[in-house]
């Protein structure tokens, strides 16, 4: 199993990016697939998840309006897009895979290794 996320970057406030995470090893399809994010000193946080066929989302609280969660069943990609970049949005940001919907991170057996984002002016 492998999840690799790609796409983290220096931002300024306000701005954007999009984070992709390629995932390959297992049936993709079948799985929820979500972000989570972890800040310097921090746990780690729920950030997005999307259901296996890419109809359903849910977005923690925080960042709700403001990142979209796709995915590309075809390609065993998923993706976040992130728009109206904050300060306190500096974090890794991590794909996992779980059978099942949680925001739980010990309830995700599948990791990718993490792609730094960084809000800065």
């Amino acid at each position: 199993v492998q999840l690799v996320e790609s796409g983290g970057d220096l931002v300024q406030p306000g701005g954007s990016l999009r984070l992709s995470c390629a995932a390959s090893g297992f049936t993709f399809r079948i799985y929820d697939m979500s972000w989570f994010r972890q800040a310097l000193g921090k746990e780690r946080e729920f950030v997005a998840s999307v259901s296996p066929g890419g109809a359903h989302t849910y977005y923690a609280d925080v960042v709700k309006g403001r990142f979209t969660i796709s995915r590309n069943n075809a390609e065993n990609t998923v993706y976040l897009e992130m728009n109206s970049l904050k300060l306190e949005d500096t974090a890794i940001y991590y794909c996992a895979a779980t059978s099942g919907f949680s925001v739980a991170s010990d309830q995700y057996p599948y990791w990718g290794q993490g792609t730094q984002v960084t809000v800065s002016s």
